[in-house]
């Protein structure tokens, strides 16, 4: 890359609010860094409508049993692979229906590998290595907006008849222009010329937030704002599991102890059982009737009922 072209990509120019960032205070320098903070909600905000249509590319691929790729190299590929391993445990779903993809491998994850951004055919051969398939949608996160990494990514994608969203903080950038989708949150200079991590990472982990919890969201994994789908894993997803239950249902801790070994560990059909009156086998079968959306099962049990 030429040094011109470097100086169009919004990340690397340099931030006239922070110039003398060297010669402050430390309090000084962490205000004028909150201070650019503030910036990227602003910024993610005039990109809701296409955050909000990429949820829907999302669940449209999950209901015909697509996956949701993120791809990306250094910084951008590190939040993907944090988003993606998040899901599971959050929402009880199969580990690879998000899956993470980084420039480098696993060693990327803590190590910096030298050029591996730079390698548009590793990108291609990195959807290729996980079966990338059309009914997939590949979200491509690159800050400078211009990864070959992730134009390759795109370029095969593409061959597939895949679907892919650029996650860039550089609107108009190539992989903008590679997308069928762009989420590109302008959030303008960093408050270190080039560091990436900083504003551009959090606008990133903002979005990614945004796109695997709203997807999730709609294809039942909560019912109002409460993880129902929770994995039941450690002591704190189970305390969490219990009060859950306790919450919707109204019942003791006791008995939401019971509810819940009752169903074994799967917090929707306790809730079910507890609701509806029903034994595992009817809340089971009137989960899987409704896609295992809670409140469509509970409506069906209602129906049947009256």
């Amino acid at each position: 890359m030429r040094v011109t072209d470097l100086h169009q990509i919004p990340t690397e120019q340099r931030n006239p609010r922070t110039g003398d960032i060297d010669l402050l205070s430390p309090g000084q320098i962490v205000r004028r860094i909150s201070e650019e903070d503030k910036l990227v909600a602003d910024a993610v905000e005039r990109e809701l409508p296409a955050i909000a249509r990429v949820v829907d590319r999302i669940v449209a691929a999950f209901r015909r049993g697509g996956r949701l790729i993120y791809i990306g190299a250094g910084t951008s590929g590190r939040l993907g692979v944090l988003d993606a391993a998040e899901c599971p445990p959050t929402f009880s779903v199969p580990p690879d229906m998000v899956v993470g993809i980084i420039a480098g491998g696993d060693r990327a994850l803590r190590r910096s590998i030298e050029g591996a951004e730079d390698d548009a055919k590793a990108g291609a051969a990195d959807l290729a290595d996980v079966n990338l398939t059309a009914r997939d949608v590949v979200v491509g996160i690159a800050a400078s907006g211009r990864t070959p990494y992730v134009l390759g990514a795109f370029e095969f994608a593409r061959t597939l008849g895949a679907g892919t969203v650029a996650l860039t903080t550089a609107p108009n950038s190539p992989i903008s222009r590679a997308a069928d989708i762009s989420i590109a949150p302008a959030v303008g200079p960093e408050a270190l010329t080039g560091s990436t991590r900083m504003k551009a990472g959090t606008a990133q982990k903002m979005v990614l937030n945004m796109l695997s919890t709203g997807a999730m969201i709609r294809i039942g994994k909560t019912y109002g704002n409460l993880m129902v789908d929770v994995a039941v894993s450690n002591d704190k997803l189970r305390a969490r599991a219990l009060s859950i239950l306790c919450e919707v249902t109204g019942v003791d801790g006791a008995v939401a102890e019971t509810l819940l070994e009752t169903a074994g560990g799967d917090v929707k059909c306790a809730i079910l059982m507890a609701l509806s009156g029903v034994d595992r086998e009817t809340a089971d079968q009137r989960l899987c009737a409704s896609g295992g959306v809670l409140r469509r099962a509970m409506e069906a049990i209602e129906k049947h009922s009256a």
